[in-house]
């Protein structure tokens, strides 16, 4: 009779993460939406937000940066007041602050979340925490005189970070030269080590463009890579998931299973597990799972349904 293995594989694990393909789709992600053009709302001030990128666009970025919720509709008309004047306050405060506008018809469980009576509603989200700040649509004295309140309040609380603007592409006068860049070597380093499963020489070579290249969002999905292939050495995935099954109640040995359950192909399970512990525990228990959501979901394309799933459901579950 056939043996059950008693760990993950590095080629299991190869197999469930491509990290070349991950940088690909990004790329692509990336180049798409440069050549976009621009419309009302956008850029790193200010934003459209939904339920499924309300994760990261609002709760992640309270934890560096205060964000204005601005909760209107199309057809309600103190609110095509009130916008512009968030929008053009937004821009005078150069990212102290940012802008998140939220279509009530369109994200009801976020207007729900919120507990909206009337509209314009407006909102703050400081280190994830919402603040109620005023109904109606005010005059721009008014509203900075909220504005400043809040700053002061997100600085008692180490919330001082500021939005990068985003800075639009110079036109093109002469193509130029290609210019080898001195981080593909220590990416293929890195992958190199992947393969041989050097944990410890693919988390140097991925520290070193890090290094080179703050934020590079390839070398930091790989780093998450090595620490998920040096959590589930020795692991026994049939025991793991069982455990988890067995006590969905204990937190440690939910995301313990994500772990294997996204290494064996399944990433939809795993998003779901964590979810679940999500909804189901509180304190230091639920910070864990939902951390663990967000770091596996780095190693997924930017535009993987499941993910985009799993946003909405950690959205319904953490409000």
């Amino acid at each position: 009779m056939a043996t059950q293995p008693q760990g993950l594989t590095n080629a299991a694990l190869r197999g469930a993460v491509d990290l070349g393909a991950l940088a690909q789709a990004r790329q692509a992600q990336q180049q798409a939406a440069s050549g976009a053009p621009g419309g009302a709302g956008t850029g790193a001030y200010v934003k459209n937000v939904t339920v499924a990128d309300f994760e990261v666009e609002v709760i992640q970025q309270s934890l560096t940066v205060p964000v204005v919720l601005d909760l209107w509709a199309s057809w309600c008309g103190p609110c095509k007041q009130l916008t512009p004047v968030l929008e053009s306050l937004a821009a005078e405060y150069d990212g102290r602050f940012v802008l998140a506008k939220v279509d009530v018809d369109a994200e009801q469980q976020i207007a729900a979340a919120f507990q909206v009576q009337s509209i314009p509603s407006v909102f703050a989200v400081v280190k994830g925490q919402p603040i109620p700040l005023f109904q109606g649509a005010l005059p721009a004295p008014q509203v900075r005189q909220y504005l400043d309140e809040l700053l002061r309040v997100a600085a008692e609380n180490g919330v001082t970070g500021r939005a990068v603007a985003d800075v639009p592409a110079a036109a093109a006068e002469e193509p130029a030269e290609p210019v080898d860049d001195p981080t593909d070597a220590l990416f293929d380093a890195a992958g190199e080590a992947l393969v041989a499963g050097d944990w410890d020489a693919a988390t140097a070579a991925y520290q070193q463009v890090l290094a080179a290249n703050p934020g590079d969002p390839d070398a930091q999905a790989g780093l998450t890579l090595v620490a998920l292939q040096r959590r589930i050495d020795g692991i026994d995935p049939v025991a793991a998931v069982a455990a988890a099954d067995a006590d969905p109640a204990d937190v440690q040995a939910a995301v313990v299973a994500a772990d294997v359950e996204l290494v064996n192909g399944d990433p939809a399970a795993a998003y779901a597990r964590l979810v679940t512990a999500v909804s189901r525990a509180s304190g230091d228990d639920r910070d864990a799972a939902r951390a663990r959501l967000l770091e596996l979901f780095e190693l997924a394309p930017p535009d993987d349904p499941e993910v985009a799933k799993a946003r909405r459901a950690l959205a319904a579950a953490l409000f």
